[in-house]
């Protein structure tokens, strides 16, 4: 795939979720000067990260689950994805203080960040392990746990302000077990580029994306009609929380803390046999 230029606008995918949308609405819509122009195809987290394995697109919203696989092709850009604390994956049952020993386990996706969370939580505070693994489209798991189908539930994003709705409990937090253990911010959602766009180009990406972050912060209302098209009749209230919860400083410049965070857990997640062992200069950019 060669470069964009005036004539192919960039190939970008990323989810309807409100963060991502609030985060590339400016950009999407022509208002970051100098910015390519995109061509957005939405789709959920655990569509795009089969995308970046299988190497299509420019640019792709990703989990840091699946770096370990795709960095060979695609660069992590150092802003515009999703870390932070207080934001981890929950995880829910019926019944407060259940067991998930030998349970079986829902989850949206087994190449997610959420799920390297899962496992290493469940590594380190359920003896004996859970058993059996079922994935499911994520608007799928909150009934399926209240309906008895199974027996818990790993969920992301706005499910932490509804999860009450369907009679659950909230289990653990993924990611206040990870901020316990490493003190770090909770690596959840990433941006790569396609390597062979040029050094360049990924640095234009990154300011680009930087600039978006930056317009929607200084005029939310131009944001909002594309965040609430795209948000699958999700209230506006729990909206913005949901943007005030995964748009932050990192969102704008993974920092020294958001790169240690990334490195942690993947390195952790490969000690634990989850995903391949990255080399030393894999997240360098560009």
């Amino acid at each position: 795939m060669t470069a964009p230029t005036e004539s192919r606008p960039l190939q970008i995918a990323y989810s309807p979720c409100p963060n991502d949308t609030f985060v590339f609405e400016a950009w999407a819509h022509g208002r970051v000067p100098g910015a390519p122009a995109l061509d957005v195809t939405f789709a959920d987290i655990d569509i795009t990260n089969g995308m970046a394995e299988r190497g299509e697109f420019d640019v792709l919203k990703v989990s840091y689950a699946v770096l370990p696989y795709v960095l060979d092709e695609y660069a992590l850009l150092p802003c515009g994805g999703a870390l932070g604390r207080g934001c981890g994956p929950l995880v829910l049952t019926r019944e407060p203080d259940a067991s998930l020993t030998g349970r079986t386990v829902a989850v949206p996706s087994e190449t997610s960040t959420a799920y390297l969370l899962f496992r290493l939580w469940a590594a380190d505070t359920v003896p004996g392990g859970v058993g059996e693994i079922v994935v499911m489209p994520f608007h799928e798991i909150m009934p399926a746990v209240r309906d008895g189908k199974v027996d818990a539930g790993l969920v992301i994003h706005e499910a932490r302000f509804t999860y009450r709705n369907y009679g659950l409990h909230k289990l653990a937090d993924m990611g206040e077990h990870w901020e316990a253990t490493t003190g770090l911010p909770i690596p959840l959602g990433a941006i790569i580029a396609r390597r062979s766009l040029g050094e360049d180009t990924l640095r234009m990406l990154a300011e680009s994306a930087r600039a978006s972050v930056r317009a929607a912060w200084d005029d939310p209302e131009a944001s909002r009609a594309y965040v609430m098209e795209h948000a699958q009749e999700m209230d506006p209230a729990v909206a913005d929380a949901h943007i005030g919860l995964y748009v932050n400083e990192f969102t704008a410049d993974l920092g020294e803390d958001g790169y240690a965070a990334v490195r942690g857990l993947l390195t952790r997640a490969a000690a634990e046999g989850l995903v391949p062992s990255l080399g030393p200069k894999a997240l360098a950019f560009p």
